[in-house]
């Protein structure tokens, strides 16, 4: 039954581009890789629980099942319509460049020899946002790190968020990047934390748009809220429908799944969608160039926990303790932008 039923979507969705007449699909994508560590000890970073004598017994081959994995689940995001894999990949709770390098040379990635954007962040975990890219439909023209300081608390430490410039197939588009600081400590205590990184991206994309209201930007990030907190509705402005959003503002495309109940991440039987993709009103009302199709959140069987207490949950690396050598605690979120003939 099940495979009747993507047959039928395939068939569906074909007929609608057709009726599109659509030139080119592209798939951008976000995923928390949820710690993609190496086992070399950085003396800079608190990375001790992914040492071979650490909590977890990070070994070389527990190192080399996480690369497979991911690299698989990156290969498969966006489907019939992007067999080549998403051309543009946000990713998040990185290590380094290293491990990047290494996730981008195994096998199920290695044909697409996606580059790299990345900047070491001061975390202290050492945990990093980046930005991967098949080079084939990609160009990076320019990037910036932009570093979250809060006021009240100087020695607070946490992930910066990454814009990056580039060229999708010959269109002008910019990504940022993010992952905002954490619940740890519980959500109204942190959420302060949050609204000031929701700022910071409001601030980073207003930039943008104050010199070109037209500009096509794509927010992306595991931003530990739901499209409906303050910090995604309020501070960062992002709409519920298209049809609410005026010139140079932003369209959540993630809020209407959110709606219907899908998540990408579960906590004690609670779906958050917290992996969003945020675009401005220059991809929902573009002339030229690509535009914003749909909003999907990849949530394939084999990502998911199909047994025991967390059955139904993202099937993670470790969870209570234990080593279920899975993929990621989050489900990657992507979006089609779809390119029509020229007349």
């Amino acid at each position: 039954m099940k495979q009747v039923l993507i047959t039928i979507f395939i068939a569906f969705s074909a007929i609608v581009f057709s009726q599109e007449n659509i030139s080119e699909i592209s798939c951008v994508a976000f995923y928390n890789l949820e710690n993609l560590f190496d086992t070399i000890d950085s003396p800079n970073t608190n990375d001790k629980d992914f040492l071979p004598d650490g909590r977890y017994a990070w070994t070389s081959e527990k190192y080399q099942n996480k690369l497979e994995h991911m690299s698989y689940a990156i290969s498969q995001i966006g489907g019939t319509f992007a067999p080549e894999g998403p051309a543009v990949l946000g990713v998040s709770e990185v290590e380094n460049r290293g491990v990047l390098e290494d996730l981008v040379k195994m096998p199920s990635l290695k044909e697409q020899n996606y580059g790299i954007v990345h900047y070491d962040s001061p975390d202290r975990r050492g945990i990093d946002v980046a930005l991967l890219y098949n080079p084939k439909h990609f160009k990076v023209i320019n990037s910036e790190s932009y570093r979250l300081n809060i006021e009240t608390d100087t020695a607070f430490r946490t992930r910066d968020q990454l814009m990056v410039e580039g060229l999708l197939d010959g269109d002008k588009i910019y990504v940022i990047v993010n992952h905002w600081p954490s619940r740890y400590g519980g959500e109204a205590l942190s959420r302060p934390k949050r609204l000031a990184a929701a700022a910071l991206t409001k601030k980073i994309s207003d930039s943008i748009l104050a010199k070109d209201i037209n500009a096509k930007i794509i927010i992306m990030g595991d931003l530990n809220d739901d499209p409906t907190n303050e910090s995604c509705k309020e501070t960062l402005g992002a709409k519920a429908s298209p049809k609410k959003v005026s010139e140079g503002e932003l369209f959540n495309t993630t809020w209407p799944l959110f709606k219907k109940g899908i998540g990408s991440l579960a906590y004690r039987d609670n779906w958050n969608l917290f992996d969003q993709i945020i675009i401005s009103s220059g991809l929902l009302n573009a002339e030229e160039g690509y535009k914003f199709y749909k909003a999907y959140i990849f949530n394939k069987d084999f990502l998911i926990q199909q047994e025991g207490r967390y059955k139904g949950y993202p099937l993670r690396t470790h969870a209570g303790g234990n080593y279920l050598n899975g993929y990621s605690d989050h489900f990657p979120s992507y979006i089609y932008l779809l390119k029509q003939i020229e007349k």
